[in-house]
């Protein structure tokens, strides 16, 4: 039991990225961009079905863990970053996978992350695991709209 407590720790902190003392969530979303950039020399149908298999995995793992996690740590905690590299991972989703992407992808989810509008606020209320995952799920649905509407302005206009 103690083994898997432990495992649930590191998954949730991100392998360890949200221990780090500032900006904690930031570090979360960087680590998810270094995870998708060895991941770019595959072909990209190869790359968005890593990504979706990575994003339903770690919700997974989010909201059993955090679910478990809460009386020790409290509601949404700051060294809680898997939603992040989730929301991340949903950011980028669908996109060319080049450097000036993944870091537009990053400081638009950042934004959504941080800002919270159009709902994203009123999923954070939501019972235990499901509040920590599903606002930066919705941010990164949001940051994912954007940046593809983006492509399509500059392909086609």
């Amino acid at each position: 039991m103690r083994n898997w407590k432990k495992t649930k720790q590191i998954f949730l902190t991100g392998f360890g990225a949200g221990r780090l003392p500032i900006a904690p969530g930031t570090w979360g979303a960087a680590l998810a961009t270094l995870i998708v950039w060895p991941l770019t020399a595959l072909p990209i149908p190869v790359i968005q079905l890593i990504l979706s298999l990575l994003i339903v995995v770690f919700l997974w793992i989010g909201v059993k863990g955090s679910d478990t996690m809460t009386e020790e740590w409290g509601k949404d905690p700051k060294q809680t970053v898997i939603d992040e590299m989730i929301g991340l991972w949903i950011t980028v989703l669908g996109g060319p996978f080049t450097w000036p992407y993944l870091l537009a992808g990053f400081l638009l989810f950042r934004l959504f992350d941080i800002a919270k509008p159009f709902g994203i606020r009123q999923l954070e209320r939501l019972d235990k695991g499901w509040g920590v995952m599903l606002d930066d799920v919705l941010a990164g649905v949001y940051a994912n709209i954007v940046i593809q509407v983006w492509l399509i302005a500059t392909t086609y206009l």
